[in-house]
C-alpha cells in the first residue's frame, strides 16, 4: 500500500491590485504564515473519507462520486462562463461545505484517469487549517493546491521540486478556483504555491489566460509596519463580487477603466516603495494605501460599515484598505490591511478592537511537503 503524505500551503493577502488583476493590471500578493495542511492516507478499497474538522464535516464517497461531482460543476461553470452574472454565480457555487475539497479531488482523479494508468486508491483525507474562510486569506486556493498536490503525491505522480509537477498542480488548482470563484486571476494559487511576495499579471485574454509572475524582494521595512485585521466574513462570496464588478464595467467601461488605471498606478508605485533600500516614505505610503482603498470603494466592493472604520483609521493618521474581493453588502468586508508610520499606535485604537487581529508574517514560504504521521 502507498505511504501517507502530508502537504501544507500558506494563506495569502493581496497588498494591492485586487479586482484590477482580473483585467490585466498587476497585483502585489504576499504569502502569510498561517497555513493549511492536507493529510492523505491510503485505505483499502476505493472509498474516500473526508475528515474536515474545521467545517465540522465528515463524509464517505467513492471516486465515481467525486469525479461526477467535478464534471457536473465543470458543466455549470461552462454555462456560467457564457453569461457571467452575480446571480448565476450563486447557482454555480451551491452550498456544499466541502465543495472545494470535492472539486479538487474530482479534478485530480479525472487527470490521473486521463493522463496515467494509475489506479485510484481509497483515501482518508484530513484537512486542518489556521486560515479564516471567505475573508480574503486565500483559504480556497490553499485548499485546492494542498489537496491536489497531496492526491497526486499519494498516487506517485508529483514531486515538489519538479517544475513540471508544480505547473500541473497550479493548472489544476486554477480550475478548482474557477469552480469556486468564477473568474479568478490565478494570483491566489500562484502565491500559495510559490510563496514570498509576488508581482503578478494576466498576460493573455480569455478564461484560459496565462499569468506572468515575478518574485520580488521587499527591502524597505514597509511590510513590517502593516497590521492585519479581519472585519468579518463578507456577505457576498468572491465570485459574486467579481461578477458584480464585471457587470459594472460592462455598463460603464470608461469610468471603470479610469478606476483600474488609478489602481495600477498605485500598485506600481507601491512596488517601488517595497523594493527601494532603506526606510520607506511614510507620506507616500499613506497616500498610496488611501488611493487604492478609494478606488475599491468606487468599485462598490467596500461595505459602508468597513468604510466607516477606514475613515477612523485615516482620521487617526493612518491608512487602511481591504485585501481581497471585499463585499457588496455589510457588515463584514474580510481582511483589512492597516498602516501607520508608527505601527505600535495601531494596537491602541479602540475602534479596531471588535475585529480579530492576525500577527502574520508577510512573505512566508509557499507549498511544502511535511513529515506525515
Amino acid at each position: 500500500m502507498r505511504s501517507p503524505v502530508a502537504v501544507s500551503t500558506p494563506g495569502k493577502l493581496i497588498l494591492m491590485g485586487e479586482h484590477a488583476v482580473v483585467y490585466g493590471r498587476p497585483a502585489l500578493v504576499a504569502a502569510i504564515d498561517l497555513r493549511l495542511t492536507a493529510r492523505l492516507a491510503p485505505m483499502p478499497g476505493e472509498a474516500v473519507h473526508l475528515d474536515l474538522p474545521g467545517l465540522r464535516h465528515h463524509e464517505d464517497l467513492s471516486w465515481n462520486d467525486l469525479r461526477s461531482y467535478a464534471r457536473a460543476v465543470r458543466e455549470r461553470w461552462e454555462g456560467y462562463a457564457e453569461r457571467p452574472a452575480a446571480q448565476g454565480f450563486r447557482e454555480l457555487r451551491g452550498d456544499d461545505p466541502a465543495h472545494v475539497v470535492k472539486v479538487a479531488l474530482g479534478e485530480a482523479g479525472e487527470w490521473l484517469a486521463a493522463e496515467t494508468d494509475t489506479r485510484l486508491a481509497g483515501l482518508h483525507v484530513r484537512i486542518d487549517s489556521d486560515l479564516p474562510i471567505g475573508s480574503g486569506f486565500g483559504s480556497s486556493a490553499a485548499t485546492a493546491t494542498a489537496v491536489i498536490a497531496g492526491c497526486l503525491a499519494v498516487h506517485g505522480r508529483a514531486n515538489s521540486t519538479a517544475p513540471a509537477d508544480l505547473s500541473c498542480i497550479e493548472r489544476l488548482a486554477l480550475d478548482v478556483e474557477r469552480r469556486q470563484h468564477g473568474f479568478p486571476s490565478g494570483v491566489d494559487g500562484a502565491t500559495v504555491l510559490y510563496g514570498g511576495v509576488l508581482w503578478a499579471r494576466k498576460v493573455s485574454g480569455g478564461v484560459e489566460g496565462g499569468l506572468e509572475r515575478e518574485r520580488i524582494t521587499a527591502r524597505a521595512p514597509l511590510l513590517d509596519r502593516l497590521r492585519v485585521y479581519d472585519t468579518g466574513t463578507p456577505a457576498d462570496p468572491t465570485g459574486a463580487v467579481v461578477a458584480a464588478v464585471r457587470e459594472r464595467r460592462d455598463r460603464d467601461p470608461v469610468l471603470v477603466g479610469e478606476i483600474l488605471d488609478r489602481m495600477e498606478t498605485a500598485t506600481r508605485s507601491f512596488r517601488a516603495l517595497l523594493e527601494q533600500p532603506g526606510e520607506d516614505d511614510p507620506a507616500q505610503t499613506l497616500h498610496l494605501v488611501r488611493e487604492h482603498e478609494a478606488c475599491l470603494e468606487a468599485l462598490g466592493v467596500v461595505p459602508d460599515e468597513v468604510r466607516a472604520v477606514v475613515r477612523q483609521v485615516e482620521n487617526a493618521g493612518g491608512a487602511a484598505k481591504i485585501s481581497g474581493a471585499g463585499s457588496l453588502r455589510g457588515p463584514g468586508g474580510g481582511s483589512l490591511l492597516v498602516y501607520h508610520p508608527e505601527p505600535e499606535r495601531i494596537s491602541g485604537w479602540s475602534f479596531l478592537r471588535p475585529f480579530l487581529f492576525y500577527p502574520v508574517h508577510l512573505g512566508a514560504p509557499g507549498f511544502r511537503e511535511e513529515v506525515s504521521g
